[in-house]
Order: structure tokens, then C-alpha cells, then sequence
């Protein structure tokens, strides 16, 4: 009777919100903005540049792996009230082991590298400023956003920033469409021994990684804290995995319409400020400016979004260790949270002057390797337990995109990690 009258409030809440849902995403926007960095932009940028459309099939493919294993953790958090940490923990310490090293490491390089992507675009737009302190400049006011602004002002930070980003990278697509339309016999998908590992790649890289498994601190952060609250989630993970979709997708016809075809070779994050000077010659030198304002926007949502979602991870991670006691939604307000934050921020400034120890760079390359299948794999299991009531268990579609996400992204970590031992012989 008891199960029965938690279906009955479970239905009656999501058919009072349902004409409304769209009124509620916000977590999931700031999964999108977070998941869409100027790695990624620079990725389709290139795939475009160089084979046109032909792997747009890839990009959607991507999306569609990330939205399985981004509704995984809203569903495994609101279903079983436990944080991800405290369902790692459940499987064996062997899992909060390897997350606690991850995270100081990765959090260490990548607070130098996000920085050092969001100073290419600031530079690019003002070059009176050195790189260097673009770096430490984007990273401190990552740090003082986070530190004393609330949830609710830090998502309609993210939301003014996607704007710019979408009035920015879609309104340069929809300008070059006609010169898109000589190259659309490109779309037909190739596949061949030199592109299979390269749609793999494309495939895993759409879409984030580390943060995705911050959402829910996020939906807790939006007071969407128990099972009635799952329906709401998954229109708002899809929402967030439309608009990746969407800034991927436009990017790799920006390259396609712009770049493909007359021979020019671009590479690396630098590629965006290369192709924004194409771009101005193409339209109008203000066209340049717009769309370095959006890459500024894509990169320093990526950083904005680590500094504040990771930070939950890893106070939740000494908090889960420790069994402090701590509540769920005061994991922002403690001390490790704060550290976190710091350790993001200053101490990367180090290898922003003196350059980045190739001991500690292959470290986390390897260690970062394994963390994508560590989470579908870890997914697999958790909704698939005992710990959630059998009606929000994965079903057989869910467990089989989980279980393909769980194999693509082990033959991608075995290419990585070939690649890195490959590097030191």
C-alpha cells in the first residue's frame, strides 16, 4: 500500500508539473555550458575544417551517450537520496581511493589548462594583456563568483553566458549557411582505418566528462532533492544534451562552410582564434569580435562551471571518508569545499609561469583516461541495486547505451594510455 500511494504522489506531482517543465531547467543548462569547452569547439572545428560533414553522425551519437550517463546520476541521485560519492563508496573504497587522487591531481593541471583556453580568447580580443594573466585574471573571478555567490546567481551567471554563446556561435552559422550548401554531399558518414579512432574520439569528447557527475549537487542545489522530482530531471538533462548538440553541430558548419576545401590546415584550441580572422574576412571584421566573445563565453563556463562543480565532488569526497556528518546541502559551506576552490586557483598559477612537469601532465592523462568508463561502469552497477526501488532501475534500453558508453570509452582509455606509454619510449 505504501509503494501505491508513492506511485500515486509520484504521478500526481509530475502531471501537475508537466505543462510547466520548461520553466524549471537550470541544472541541466549548466551541464551544457560546462560540457561545451574550447576543447570541444575546437574539436568540431576541425572535424569540419577537414571532412566537412561527415561526422555530424558522430557529434549526435556523442550527445546521445553523454545524455544516458548524465540521466544516470540525476536518476541514481534522486532515487536512491545518496550523493555519487556515497554510492561509490558503497561498491568498495578502492573507488573513493582513486577519485581522491584524481581529483588533486586533475584539479592541479586543469586549473592551469582551462585558464590558459579562456586566456586565448580574451588575449584575441586583448592583446594589451599577457596570456599569462588572462589566466590567473579568468581563474580568480572563477574563484570570487563561486566563493560568495549563491546557486541561483551562479545559474544566472551560466545563463547569461550561454546566451552570449548562442547569439554568437549560431548567429555566425546561420550567416555562412549559403556557404554550406556547395559542401553538403560531405555528410555522407566515412569510415576507414584512418577515421575509426577519430569518430571514437569525437564521440567520447562531446559533452564533458569529470562535471558530469557534479549534476546532482546541482538538482539538490535546485531544491529537486527525491524521486517525484526524476521526470522533471530527465527533461532537464535532455535539454542540456539538445543544446550541446546544438553549439557542436554549429561549430563543425562553421568549419565545414568557412575552412573545408581550400587546403588550409588548423590544429589545437589556437585553431578558434585562426578561424575567427577567416571568419571576419568572410563577413565583416565585427563578425571576428562576436564570435571570439562567444568562444571567451564557452571556455569561461567550462572553468566557472569546474570551479563550482568539482568543488562539490571533492568536499563530498573528505566528507564521505571521514563520515563527518555534514548534510547534504551544506557541502558548499564547508572547509574542503573552500580548499578545493583554492586549489583550482592559485596554486596553478605555478605552472602558468615556470611551464607544466611532464611527470605530472602523463599522471593525469592516465588518470584521466580512466575516469569516463570508471563512471559508466560505477553507473552500471549503482542502477542496477538494490539501493534505488526497482520502478527507477535502468531498463534494458538504459543498461544497453550504458553498457556501449562503458566499452567506447575503454577502447578510448586503452588508445590513451598507448599513446601516453607510446610518448615516453
Amino acid at each position: 500500500m505504501q509503494d501505491n500511494l508513492k506511485t500515486n504522489e509520484l504521478e500526481s506531482y509530475s502531471s501537475k508539473q508537466e505543462p510547466t517543465k520548461w520553466k524549471f531547467i537550470g541544472p541541466g543548462l549548466i551541464v551544457a555550458a560546462t560540457g561545451v569547452g574550447a576543447g570541444d569547439l575546437a574539436t568540431a572545428l576541425v572535424s569540419g575544417a577537414e571532412y566537412g560533414l561527415a561526422f555530424l553522425w558522430a557529434i549526435v551519437l556523442g550527445v546521445i551517450v553523454k545524455f544516458a550517463i548524465g540521466e544516470g546520476v540525476g536518476r541514481y541521485t534522486l532515487a536512491s537520496g545518496k550523493t555519487i560519492l556515497e554510492g561509490w563508496r558503497g561498491i568498495g573504497k578502492w573507488t573513493t581511493g582513486y577519485f581522491g587522487v584524481y581529483s588533486v591531481i586533475w584539479g592541479f593541471v586543469y586549473g592551469a589548462a582551462g585558464t590558459a583556453s579562456c586566456a586565448l580568447a580574451a588575449y584575441a580580443l586583448f592583446p594589451q594583456i599577457s596570456l599569462t594573466w588572462w589566466a590567473v585574471i579568468n581563474g580568480v573571478i572563477c574563484y570570487v563568483l563561486v566563493l560568495t555567490g549563491k546557486y541561483g546567481f551562479f545559474e544566472k551567471v551560466i545563463t547569461a553566458l550561454v546566451a552570449i554563446m548562442f547569439i554568437t556561435v549560431i548567429g555566425s552559422m546561420i550567416f555562412v549557411l549559403p556557404d554550406l550548401l556547395p559542401h553538403l554531399h560531405t555528410i555522407a558518414p566515412v569510415l576507414n582505418d584512418d577515421t575509426i579512432i577519430y569518430s571514437l574520439g569525437l564521440i567520447g569528447g562531446v559533452g564533458g566528462s569529470i562535471t558530469m557527475a557534479s549534476y546532482g549537487y546541482w538538482l539538490k542545489e535546485k531544491q529537486w532533492s527525491d524521486k517525484r522530482h526524476i521526470k522533471i530531471m530527465r527533461w532537464d538533462s535532455l535539454s542540456a544534451y539538445i543544446i550541446t548538440s546544438i553549439f557542436a553541430l554549429g561549430i563543425m558548419v562553421l568549419g565545414t562552410a568557412i575552412i573545408f576545401g581550400t587546403g588550409d590546415i588548423i590544429s589545437g584550441e589556437e585553431a578558434l582564434v585562426v578561424f575567427s580572422s577567416r571568419l571576419g574576412e568572410a563577413l565583416s571584421p565585427t563578425a571576428q569580435y562576436f564570435f571570439l566573445i562567444g568562444f571567451w563565453a564557452a571556455s569561461f563556463t567550462s572553468i566557472l562551471g569546474v570551479w563550482n562543480g568539482v568543488s562539490y565532488l571533492f568536499a563530498d569526497f573528505i566528507r564521505t571518508i571521514r563520515h563527518t556528518g555534514v548534510r547534504q546541502e551544506d557541502i558548499s559551506k564547508t572547509k574542503s569545499y573552500k580548499f578545493y576552490l583554492f586549489w583550482l586557483t592559485f596554486p596553478p598559477i605555478v605552472l602558468h609561469l615556470f611551464g607544466k612537469p611532464v611527470a605530472l601532465i602523463i599522471l593525469y592523462g592516465f588518470l584521466g583516461a580512466l575516469f569516463m568508463p570508471f563512471l559508466a561502469i560505477t553507473l552500471i552497477y549503482l542502477l542496477n541495486s538494490k539501493q534505488i526501488d526497482q520502478r527507477f532501475k535502468s531498463g534494458k534500453l538504459s543498461n544497453v547505451v550504458l553498457s556501449l558508453s562503458a566499452m567506447l570509452f575503454t577502447v578510448l582509455t586503452c588508445i590513451k594510455l598507448y599513446d601516453i606509454i607510446g610518448g615516453l619510449f
